[in-house]
């Protein structure tokens, strides 16, 4: 069990998914303050959502571990250069799509929070996420 736990502190993919969880967190947090929109049920299923997440990647990289998974192939080169890792499991493949879940949710809670930021920058990212969600619909 030890070296489970050892093994996933030292991945970097379970690192960057903890710390987008709890960026998303707060903005969510402070979204909901400046809307004053608390709402218990939407923040704990929010929270499920994510302990769901964490649980999926122990389980995946338990799996992974005892099967001797290695889906290095599936990942492009240029990401593997970026992120430099050598093992690619079931838990990495589904850390990189709670990363981009995560920060796409990270985004819109900042255009929505009207955090500061360059207009064209705040452009950018309306428009990117026009097509990936409708609450930013109530802000214009």
């Amino acid at each position: 069990m030890i070296n489970i736990i050892q093994g996933m502190s030292n991945n970097i993919i379970i690192k960057i998914v903890f710390v987008v969880i709890m960026f998303d967190i707060f903005l969510g947090s402070l979204r909901a303050i400046k809307e004053k929109k608390w709402n218990s049920t939407v923040g704990i299923n929010g929270i499920l959502r994510k302990i769901g997440m964490i649980g999926s990647m122990l389980f995946l990289f338990i799996c992974d571990r005892m099967l001797n998974l290695n889906l290095l192939f599936m990942v492009p080169e240029e990401v593997l250069k970026y992120i430099n890792i050598s093992i690619v499991g079931s838990c990495e493949l589904f850390g990189i799509m709670f990363i981009l879940y995560e920060t796409t949710s990270i985004l819109k809670n900042m255009i929505l929070c009207d955090i500061p930021a360059p207009e064209k920058l705040k452009e950018k990212i309306e428009k990117l996420l026009s097509g990936m969600t409708t609450e930013l619909e109530n802000k214009k």
